[in-house]
């Protein structure tokens, strides 16, 4: 009989009799759970009334017992020091006979693992928004010296209102301790094991990010990207392939794949991951009314540098599997845009003439302060006159701003002369955006889904190491968005198609003007 089964044998006797009792304090009321090192217990605190998780540790054989307990004290001080919501919270640790319980707060929640095997892959934003959170527990920890080095999904805990919980920071690393192991043992999963640890080299903050990354490609995917029939097959995936996303788009495909950037010097850092995350945790991002997915690509004059693949916005990421553009939809961004020359009423608020942007908070209480007002173009617009002549330049020498007219004679060398703006990025906002055969317009999705679809992408865009990191503090991002007179105006012979793609500006962020062009990209 195995030690596990005895185990299980022994609380079925034993499932009747009073509870066991620890420190003559702790309550031991019923198995939630057990692995390798141990059985975690639904818990009280019968001092303060308190329920709470008991984690029994048993020394696994072959392990001294100062190695042992000193891996006990380090998970202890590891969740001690550290202060984020999306950490569980450790109360206190006791040592009765040859067992140590370490008394946590209880999260009564699935893993996403559970989760994942019960209902399949899951929607894009709340795939963001457990990423968001795992982040910032990570985050938290990294500020405080400790790589986790075990980032998995069924390691984070995801309760039926959002709320998610990273755990077991038993393994976790301070860069202040000497390391404590066994001879011979993998630390960690193999499957989420950054390409640097399978080298052989010690666990960073970096590492601890490729492991977020392939969490959430199995969250979005439903099947994890480097699994294989062997332990050793899998190693020489991580080492050797690049995984192809089919599920997953626009910020969040771009924050998966950051993350899975093989080198950790050129993996998208945390703060970038966390801006692609919160934008791709708006809901309305990829469903338009009705429920159609939307499609995220280039669509516009930024592309990446020479020699280089990736996800759009992040320069070294590897490639994913996209939604390809219509064939229409690349005709009209080959062509680029035709003069917008219908006239309305200017409406919105827009941008001082100065140049002071007035920023506008739409993601959360952690707002993207870099994110200026939305403006319209086209009929009925801010902006009712309006070319984009991006075949050649990409900066204007005009504020944007409600009532201004963009002609061909505004678009200037970025490097050349003086501008007030530059144009990043673009995208079409739907597949359907383009013009069909016999003329008749695309659906209009409505104005808050292009305004939140336009907003996200610039945001993910401009957060991305697509713009210099040198130049974005002293820069806002703003969305230019087509109004719905734009968007349906029927086609013409004369080829002044509507435009229906949404255009993303870097605007000096306090005023004067940009002298030289501030994105990485050769354009």
């Amino acid at each position: 009989m195995t030690e596990n089964a005895q185990y299980d044998q022994d609380s079925t006797t034993h499932a009747h009799r009073p509870a066991r009792t620890v420190a003559g304090r702790y309550s031991l009321l019923q198995e939630l759970g057990r692995g390798g090192m141990g059985v975690v217990w639904r818990g009280e605190d019968t001092v303060i009334g308190r329920q709470v998780a008991v984690k029994e540790l048993r020394m696994p054989d072959g392990e001294s017992a100062t190695v042992f307990s000193e891996r006990v004290l380090r998970e202890v001080r590891t969740g001690g020091r550290l202060n984020d919501p999306a950490v569980v919270t450790v109360f206190d640790v006791v040592t009765e006979g040859d067992a140590t319980f370490i008394v946590m707060e209880l999260v009564e929640a699935p893993t996403l693992s559970d989760l994942v095997a019960a209902r399949g892959p899951m929607p894009a934003h709340e795939v963001a928004r457990i990423g968001e959170q795992v982040l910032s527990a990570l985050e938290a920890a990294h500020r405080a010296g400790i790589v986790h080095r075990d980032v998995k999904p069924g390691n984070i805990m995801v309760a039926p209102n959002g709320r998610t919980k990273l755990t077991d920071f038993g393994i976790a690393q301070a860069v202040d301790d000497p390391r404590i192991t066994t001879s011979g043992m993998l630390i960690g999963s193999p499957a989420f094991m950054s390409p640097e640890r399978v080298a052989g080299q010690e666990a960073v903050a970096a590492s601890d990010l490729w492991s977020l990354g392939v969490t959430l490609y199995f969250a979005a995917e439903g099947v994890l990207p480097f699994e294989r029939a062997t332990t050793a097959a899998t190693l020489h995936a991580i080492m050797h392939e690049v995984p192809q996303l089919t599920r997953a788009h626009g910020p969040l495909a771009t924050a998966i794949m950051g993350m899975l950037t093989s080198a950790p010097e050129a993996r998208i850092p945390a703060g970038q991951a966390r801006g692609l995350l919160t934008a791709a945790a708006q809901p309305a991002l990829g469903t338009p009314p009705g429920g159609q997915p939307t499609a995220v690509h280039p669509g516009g004059p930024p592309t990446l540098a020479a020699g280089t693949s990736g996800a759009p916005g992040y320069a070294g990421a590897p490639g994913y599997a996209g939604e390809p553009a219509t064939a229409a939809a690349a005709g009209q961004a080959r062509r680029r845009r035709t003069l917008l020359t219908a006239a309305g009423a200017v409406g919105g608020v827009a941008l001082l003439v100065g140049g002071l942007l007035l920023g506008k908070a739409i993601w959360s209480p952690a707002a993207d302060e870099a994110m200026a007002e939305t403006l319209t173009y086209g009929r009925g617009g801010d902006i009712a006159n309006y070319t984009v002549d991006g075949s050649s330049y990409y900066c204007v020498n005009t504020p944007l701003a409600s009532g201004t007219a963009l002609s061909n004679s505004n678009w200037v060398d970025c490097d050349d002369e003086p501008h007030d703006a530059q144009l990043f990025d673009s995208a079409a906002v739907t597949p359907a955006a383009s013009i069909t055969g016999d003329g008749v317009p695309a659906t209009y999705p409505g104005e808050e889904h292009v305004r939140a679809f336009a907003e996200a992408k610039c945001a993910a865009a401009f957060h991305s190491n697509r713009i210099r990191d040198e130049a974005r503090e002293g820069l806002h991002h703003l969305a230019l968005v087509p109004t719905e007179g734009e968007w349906s105006r029927p086609v013409t012979d004369d080829g002044d198609d509507p435009v229906r793609e949404v255009f993303c500006f870097a605007v000096p962020a306090e005023g004067g003007r940009l002298e030289n062009s501030v994105t990485r990209d050769v354009l």
